[in-house]
This record gives structure tokens, C-alpha cells and sequence, in this order.
């Protein structure tokens, strides 16, 4: 038996790794979404991470509303509607309730408060710069 777990065997058959969220999504949204601005064909995450933190007081509610859109993406039900109109809703992604779970646990830490609120809420402050 400690060769098993020695050698990085599984003890059991059945035993499935929990899937990371960036590995899910990678392979599964980043072909629409980046991480940061600028958008491709969708909303870039670390935005929407904001307006999630924004939305909801804790991970936990916030991943529940991540997955319940991935499952069935409504307008209604999205953190910004505004993106969803200028991107059109995305279709429901066929993924385990453990990768959606993991992928938007993963998404909620994208969160960057340096990012700002967007939408014109962060006091509009350049500075300008004589020559």
C-alpha cells in the first residue's frame, strides 16, 4: 500500500481531481473572454470580477450567481446588463457542476479593485503633462 502512495498512484479508481478554474478556463472561455482589457468577443473577466465583488457581499453568493448563469445565461440574472447587450447573451456551456463551480471561484479572484468600477464612476482624474 505505501508503494501505491509513494509511486503517485490513486488509491482508488473513482477518485477524480477537483478541476482548477484557470485550467477550465482556458480551455473553455478563453477563446471569448481575456483576463484583462481589451475585450475579444466578450467581456474581459477581471471587469466582470468587479462588478460581481460590487454585486454580491460574499464569494460564496457570487459563485452561486456565476454558476447559475453559466448554467442558464439569462439577461436578467447578468452582473451587467450593459455588456450583455453590446456582447449578446452567451450560450449555456456544457461543463460538470464541479468545473463551473471551480471556474467562477476562480473568475471571483480576478477581482482588481485598481481596476476601478468602470463606467465612469472612478472620478475621471488624468493628469496632464506640460512639455
Amino acid at each position: 500500500m505505501v508503494s501505491l502512495i509513494a509511486s503517485g498512484f490513486p488509491l482508488f479508481d473513482g477518485m477524480a481531481e477537483t478541476p482548477g478554474g484557470e485550467d477550465v478556463f482556458n480551455r473553455n472561455c478563453s477563446v471569448c473572454h481575456s483576463v484583462n482589457p481589451p475585450p475579444k468577443s466578450a467581456p474581459p473577466v477581471v471587469p466582470l470580477a468587479n462588478r460581481y465583488h460590487q454585486k454580491y457581499a460574499t464569494k460564496e453568493e457570487g459563485v452561486a450567481a456565476m454558476v447559475a448563469f453559466l448554467k442558464e445565461p439569462d439577461k436578467n440574472k447578468a452582473v451587467d446588463e450593459e455588456a450583455a447587450s453590446r456582447f449578446g447573451l452567451m450560450p449555456a456551456i456544457p461543463l460538470s457542476d464541479e468545473e463551473l463551480k471551480a471556474v467562477s471561484e476562480w473568475f471571483w479572484d480576478q477581482y482588481n479593485p485598481v481596476m476601478g468600477r468602470g463606467r465612469g464612476l472612478g472620478g475621471g482624474k488624468r493628469q496632464l503633462i506640460n512639455h
